[in-house]
């Protein structure tokens, strides 16, 4: 169905998948996951009702971003020997792809029965200071297991990075804030960060012992100064939980890539958004903020001849 247009009269379609238990909805606009609806009605993410919010009122409420999720240093990397400047829009370096990254592009859908939605984009060689004309698929799909399955596929033309992500707030209890909700993560070790929110250097931290330590179940007010916003190195085969004490609802996610950015929304703050401080929680799965600019961290190299394969899974238990 339509949902609107962008400024340049592009249509925004929204497509909504069904289970028979649970409802999702997903915009061709930033490959957004507007929706996720349980069977008793309540819906678990944030979400925005129009196209203009989504361009001008978002901190990138459900979507997928790129080129590059996360942070790059200064906005600049080198690779096979050249340097590539990116735009710096977070404190002097670069943030989720940069000023029009891929939450604000219109991808192309292509719907799978009524569980499925499969959506393309082709970011153009030089788009946003990234090397190399890329084409990137997500797919999204609900499951007999009342999962949100989402799958990215990405093969580029020339070297290039790549870090994509899926930027959904959760509350699973469909209002007010996240700070009761409980948090398992299973990571023995998280990347410590200076001012801008840049890994410092250095082999990653132990949790053990620190506020950021979730390898038991843990709220998320119960050691909160400030906010979490830190990239965790999840075991082999690592899962991370959530659970709403009140309604008993519950969310357990997994995934291939090697981490997970941990974010509480301190930066919602009503009014240039929608929603209040700690409205909801992210679980971003990814590759290591800067890694371009980290030789010690996994390679987010994509080049001409591979295909970027990487899934995530959030199941919800009701």
């Amino acid at each position: 169905m339509r949902f609107g247009f962008t400024p340049a009269g592009d249509a925004v379609e929204r497509h909504v998948l069904s289970n028979g238990r649970m409802r999702a909805g997903i915009l061709t606009l930033g490959a957004i996951v507007q929706s996720v609806e349980l069977p008793d009605g309540t819906d678990v993410v944030l979400g925005l009702p129009t196209v203009d919010d989504y361009l001008n009122r978002s901190r990138y409420f459900g979507a997928v971003v790129g080129r590059y999720g996360n942070r790059i240093a200064g906005g600049r990397f080198t690779l096979d020997g050249t340097e590539y400047r990116l735009p710096l829009n977070n404190n002097g370096h670069s943030l989720h792809g940069g000023l029009a990254g891929f939450d604000k592009r219109v991808w192309r859908a292509e719907p799978d029965g009524e569980r499925a939605v499969r959506l393309t984009y082709v970011s153009a060689d030089g788009e946003e200071g990234y090397p190399g004309t890329l084409t990137v698929s997500v797919t999204y799909t609900l499951t007999d297991r009342d999962e949100l399955r989402i799958d990215y596929r990405a093969t580029t033309d020339a070297p290039t990075v790549l870090n994509l992500t899926n930027h959904s707030y959760f509350n699973l209890a469909g209002g007010g804030d996240v700070l009761g909700h409980v948090v398992t993560i299973e990571a023995d070790h998280y990347l410590p960060v200076d001012e801008g929110k840049i890994p410092l250097p250095g082999a990653p931290a132990p949790v053990a012992g620190t506020p950021y330590d979730f390898t038991r179940p843990t709220a998320v007010g119960a050691r909160l100064s400030g906010c979490y916003d830190h990239c965790y190195v999840l075991r082999p085969g690592g899962t991370m939980r959530v659970q709403e004490p009140v309604s008993g609802r519950a969310m357990e996610v997994t995934t291939t890539e090697p981490g997970v950015q941990f974010y509480t929304g301190h930066m919602l703050d009503g009014v240039a958004t929608p929603y209040g401080r700690h409205a909801g929680l992210c679980l971003e799965t990814q590759h290591f903020p800067d890694s371009p600019n980290r030789p010690d961290f996994p390679s987010t190299v994509l080049r001409p001849g591979q295909e970027h394969v990487s899934a995530t899974t959030y199941r919800f238990l009701f």
